[in-house]
């Protein structure tokens, strides 16, 4: 089956994520409290031959309603029909900017690694006056470690996920933090009748402690549309990273960094395409929570107060999980910007 015809067929799937946070959040803090930045519109959906897929999207949603009011979400009276369903949606259409209070979500970020089965994440976080102060990220296929100090091979974030290794516990994992606790948390996902509750199954987490580029990892996106391969590989080559980059969907590559599995993410997107909010606030606040850094090539911070787009961003992100690290990589851009053809 071609690429294109999977990705349509799965498209229900980040409406139905959509539709059921935008309901959680409205009817836990008022539809008039809450505003949404969030990647799908209902354009698609609202016409009238996309009935069926709109009966797909009301079906899934009100399974998970129903599935969250079995641990404290409280869920609707009836279910949800298709106007409510559109409604939920459709409210998720702010543009963020610099005043206010703003959820940024992204449904399902990652869609070519959940249609190949790989690595995705719904991401989730909270943006006041335009900074980020909340980051949650929910990462099905990648697995909270049993011991967090024991860096195994990164089979279980690859680009092609294999069976986790016996370190690992098997659920996926959600992590979360908030700004200036200094603290950043990981723990099991909910499966079946497992209930996994924090305290008693939740961890912290902490970047690597590795700051030798010879022994560092370093990940990037698998998508060549959006992200310059040969550039981060020169890069890469110029401070003496030895290991194979590991191409990984989605904003997992954040968890990764965040509890070490990983110390470098690179993206240099190729001239005219702009990074948006959703794809990185709630990864960027995990990772310095845990201790990492985050900036651009230019060594700035990011700026999540310019609407739906990183408009300043200066040439590329660069994340490392130490200070060092870091210094180097930005050191490098600026030795070699001048050569480069992005």
């Amino acid at each position: 089956m071609p690429l294109s015809i999977s990705l349509n067929l799965f498209a229900w799937i980040d409406w139905s994520v959509q539709a059921t946070i935008s309901w959680i959040l409205s009817n836990t803090f008022g539809s008039k409290n809450v505003s949404i930045v969030a990647e799908e519109d209902v354009q698609t959906l609202s016409e009238p031959e996309s009935a069926g897929l709109l009966g797909k999207v009301a079906s899934t949603v009100n399974e998970c309603l129903a599935e969250a009011s079995r641990y404290g979400l409280k869920g609707p009276d009836k279910s949800l029909g298709p106007s409510e369903i559109l409604e939920a949606i459709s409210c998720c259409n702010s543009n963020g900017g610099p005043l206010g209070r703003h959820w940024v979500l992204d449904p399902v970020d990652g869609t070519l690694g959940f249609v190949r089965g790989d690595q995705y994440a719904v991401a989730l976080a909270f943006i006041d006056n335009g900074e980020v102060v909340v980051g949650v990220l929910g990462c099905p296929n990648y697995h909270m470690k049993r011991d967090r100090h024991n860096k195994q091979q990164q089979n279980h974030i690859s680009s092609e996920v294999s069976l986790p290794s016996p370190d690992m516990l098997e659920e996926g994992c959600v992590m979360y933090t908030r700004k200036g606790t200094g603290e950043a948390w990981v723990q099991p996902l909910v499966y079946g009748d497992r209930k996994y509750e924090w305290p008693n199954f939740a961890k912290q987490v902490h970047v690597s402690p590795i700051d030798d580029p010879a022994l560092a990892t370093f990940c990037e996106p698998v998508e060549r549309a959006n992200s310059n391969h040969s550039y981060a590989a020169g890069l890469a080559s110029s401070v003496g990273l030895r290991n194979k980059p590991l191409r990984v969907y989605s904003m997992v590559k954040y968890a990764a960094i965040a509890q070490g599995d990983a110390e470098i993410f690179m993206k240099f997107a190729r001239a005219g395409y702009k990074e948006k909010i959703w794809d990185h606030a709630a990864g960027v606040l995990i990772v310095q929570e845990a201790g990492g850094v985050v900036t651009d090539a230019g060594g700035r911070s990011l700026d999540f107060s310019k609407g739906i787009y990183l408009e300043s961003l200066d040439r590329g992100i660069v994340v490392c999980s130490g200070i060092k690290l870091h210094e180097k990589l930005i050191g490098a851009v600026y030795a070699s910007w001048e050569s480069s053809s992005l």
